[in-house]
């Protein structure tokens, strides 16, 4: 972008245009363009991984060089300083637009999320045992869908060793966006024991957080989704909310995380289990282990997730906000490629959403250009 599109583009945004959602934008030579025109063909040459791990390395990158992850933090608040922020389960979020979970395991590129313009950003999903998750290859792109397919398996260093990252980075309190922690249970610990499991993550992890999930619902982590049972979840929920309540004026959000699959009985059961307990929220959803329409033959194990999640998550959230009076906070995730696609899910009932797959087909300022739509939305 030249030094004249630079000035007339931040000028637009000092008043408040659309120009980063809308084609004018796009004219000026936007870096979502051209991720979507020149990048984004040279990651796609790639294994899916490889080029994941690059998209990590760099956003990690962007985060220690201050002077340009200041300049882009500011750059990317100018448009919202006319707005108030979202507020969910005690916490203030400067948009409603955040990184979900899945990308940013071990902790280390989330000092960069503000400056790519999302609202807060969700780390993990971390488990109490280091583990390198599933064979490799396990993460497929379908980009004639927009859509992925992963496998990981919760590949992660382990809650001990996120801890201790953590602890150099920004502590809570001095951050531009909230950062939420998702745990899950390590692949060897048996379904028996997966309480002490969380606990121990829990443990570790809950002073670095602003909120905490508890991921129930991968499929891609033997027999994990058998928690989100009504008996065991009233189990782990229980474990969970009584040391969290435990700690006192250090007591931290929680949420759930679900899976699309579930049927309504289901999620009217796991809505029992969260109000009982008094969790904070819920996020939905997870991945799919459906293969609807154009997936029907495709073999590849793991979940799906992108653009064919899209309309599935949305009545999930839908169902749920109409289920709780709309009183439960929801995050809402699943298939949001443009703004139009959030702003669904804000309408069907969710307060905030994630994205992750489109971040993958539109780049890495996706965020910045939704929350812009999102907030010019709410101006009109």
């Amino acid at each position: 972008m030249h030094l004249v599109g630079v000035k007339k583009l931040f000028q637009k945004w000092r008043n408040g245009d659309s120009c980063i959602f809308e084609s004018d934008f796009q004219a000026s030579g936007s870096m979502d363009f051209l991720y979507e025109k020149l990048l984004r063909p040279l990651l796609f040459k790639q294994d899916s991984e490889k080029a994941h791990e690059r998209g990590v390395s760099a956003m990690a990158l962007l985060g220690r060089i201050a002077p340009v992850r200041k300049v882009l933090e500011s750059w990317h608040r100018l448009p919202f300083d006319r707005f108030d922020p979202v507020e969910a389960f005690g916490l203030k979020f400067p948009n409603a637009v955040g990184l979900a979970a899945g990308f940013d395991k071990n902790a280390r590129a989330w000092p960069a999320a503000a400056a790519m313009g999302f609202g807060h950003v969700e780390i993990g999903t971390v488990t109490a045992l280091g583990q390198p998750g599933n064979p490799q290859p396990r993460m497929f792109r379908f980009p004639e869908q927009e859509a992925v397919i992963n496998r990981m398996g919760f590949n992660n260093e382990g809650a001990e060793a996120v801890a201790a990252r953590l602890a150099q980075q920004s502590p809570r309190g001095q951050r531009l966006i909230p950062l939420g922690v998702n745990i899950g249970k390590s692949k060897v610990t048996e379904l028996d024991d997966a309480v002490a499991d969380y606990l121990k993550s829990f443990a570790l992890l809950a002073d670095y957080a602003d909120y905490l999930v508890l991921n129930v619902s991968s499929p891609n982590t033997p027999g994990l989704r058998e928690l989100q049972d009504q008996d065991r979840l009233r189990e782990l929920l229980g474990a969970v909310a009584a040391a969290n309540l435990e700690r006192g004026e250090g007591r931290r959000p929680l949420l759930l995380k679900i899976a699309p699959d579930l049927n309504y009985r289901q999620i009217d059961e796991v809505l029992e289990v969260i109000t009982e307990f008094g969790f904070d929220g819920i996020i939905a959803t997870n991945t799919t282990v459906a293969r609807p329409g154009p997936f029907a033959g495709v073999n590849e194990a793991g979940g799906l997730s992108g653009a064919p999640l899209r309309d599935h998550s949305t009545q999930v959230i839908n169902y749920i906000s109409r289920a709780t009076g709309g009183r439960l906070p929801i995050i809402g995730v699943g298939g949001i490629t443009d703004a139009a696609g959030a702003a669904e899910k804000l309408d069907a009932g969710a307060t905030l959403v994630q994205v992750y797959s489109g971040m993958i087909y539109r780049g890495p300022f996706f965020a910045a250009a939704l929350a812009k739509g999102l907030a010019d939305r709410q101006r009109r």
